[in-house]
């Protein structure tokens, strides 16, 4: 296997088991290596660190073993099966009314580039490195090994997350079996999920856990659902008995599928309304306010670069936000940019809270479900912040 060799002193970090060798630590590397090559990492002394991924880029290698590997399908078998025994215990796999979950969240189970997500006897993996991409044949085979016949299709939807240059003629498709049954259950709740053209693997599974909160207080109450998607808190809160839900996405697309999931799950136009538009368009427009609120716009920010302008963002949307919720209602609003971090996002809030000019309480502080599990030696797989805030 071909090698990479750091600087003195720049081994700490994977001694500690952190899963990225930044190009800045790399004292020489053999002249072969090229883009989604596996690759051996040593230290000056000659000491082996931990096998990955090569990238030409600042995050030049992303680690996926510790210990000498081949990276052969008994490989992949057992790291998939540690990805599944863990989700066992939180008791993920065996939930009685819901059959999708995460089951590989990169860093975080130890495999970073690589996302699995499985929607009923459908696994989706979406590759983030192109030696991830490279290994996918392998993942798919470990896939089939774990599960047997509980999966029955395996998609393949990395061209929109692989370098440009990379997925160039390349095409998503099935690695295995073919397209099935695209109705998913989530605590009881029904969601159809286009996992071929749909965003992301086709569904936000990172919000289970707080579309479960938010349904405990909807009984009764009116709610605006922004950048809704595919309309997952509109239908928690509509079950739960909420009088009237409003979801607003700037996506035709994704208000046909808001539909389609309000309607899957037994709800008219009588106590729901979908709004094609710009959220920050719908949130200028004067008009009665709302107990409850949900914010959950997508990624402002997909590097440091990028991180001011999107502080500027959240702080713009949320003090718009915060006008449009009637006194002693509640807001729930979320952040999805890794780059902004939980402190800088609540700062942020804070200073939304001030130019609204409205009294606000802290009621809970929000994050992903056990399912996107973070690694206690790469805290950068916490990218989900959010804050239920009670506004006076």
């Amino acid at each position: 296997m071909k090698r990479m060799v750091l600087k003195p002193g720049k081994d700490a970090p994977l001694r500690r088991f952190h899963p990225w060798v930044f190009s800045g630590a790399v004292a020489s590397k053999e002249e072969s290596i090229v883009d989604g090559d596996t690759i051996e990492v040593y230290s000056r002394e000659g000491n082996y660190l931990a096998t990955g991924h090569y990238q030409d880029s600042n995050i030049c290698v992303r680690l996926f073993s510790f210990r000498q590997t081949d990276a052969d399908l008994a490989f992949w078998v057992e790291k998939l099966r540690n990805a599944y025994q863990y989700r066992q215990v939180a008791g993920i796999t065996s939930a009685a009314s819901t059959n999708c979950y995460r089951l590989v969240h990169a860093e975080g189970d130890g495999l970073p580039g690589l996302i699995i997500d499985v929607y009923g006897k459908t696994a989706v993996i979406q590759c983030h490195s192109i030696g991830m991409h490279r290994a996918s044949a392998l993942i798919a085979q470990a896939l089939q090994t774990v599960y047997g016949d509980r999966i029955e299709a395996i998609y393949d939807k990395s061209m929109e997350t692989l370098p440009d240059q990379y997925a160039q003629g390349l095409e998503n498709a099935y690695l295995f079996g073919e397209k099935g049954e695209q109705v998913v259950e989530e605590n009881g709740h029904f969601f159809q999920v286009d996992w071929e053209t749909g965003q992301k693997t086709g569904f936000f599974l990172d919000q289970r856990d707080n579309r479960r909160l938010v349904a405990t207080y909807a009984p009764g109450k009116t709610m605006l659902n922004a950048f809704c998607y595919s309309g997952g808190f509109s239908v928690y809160a509509l079950k739960a008995g909420a009088a009237r839900v409003d979801s607003v996405d700037s996506s035709k697309k994704a208000m046909e599928l808001t539909d389609r999931n309000v309607a899957l799950n037994g709800f008219s136009g009588n106590v729901h309304e979908s709004v094609t538009d710009d959220v920050m368009h719908f949130l200028r427009q004067p008009g009665d306010g709302y107990d409850i609120a949900i914010i959950d716009p997508p990624a402002f920010a997909k590097n440091i670069s990028k991180r001011h302008q999107a502080v500027q963002g959240y702080k713009r949307l949320n003090a718009l936000a915060l006008q449009k919720v009637k006194p002693g209602g509640i807001l729930f609003t979320f952040s999805c940019s890794q780059v902004v971090d939980k402190p800088l996002f609540y700062n942020t809030i804070v200073a939304a809270a001030l130019e609204a000019g409205r009294q606000v309480r802290l009621m809970h502080d929000l994050g992903q479900p056990t399912d996107h599990p973070v690694s206690l030696y790469h805290p950068e797989s916490s990218y989900l912040k959010g804050l239920a805030l009670y506004v006076e």
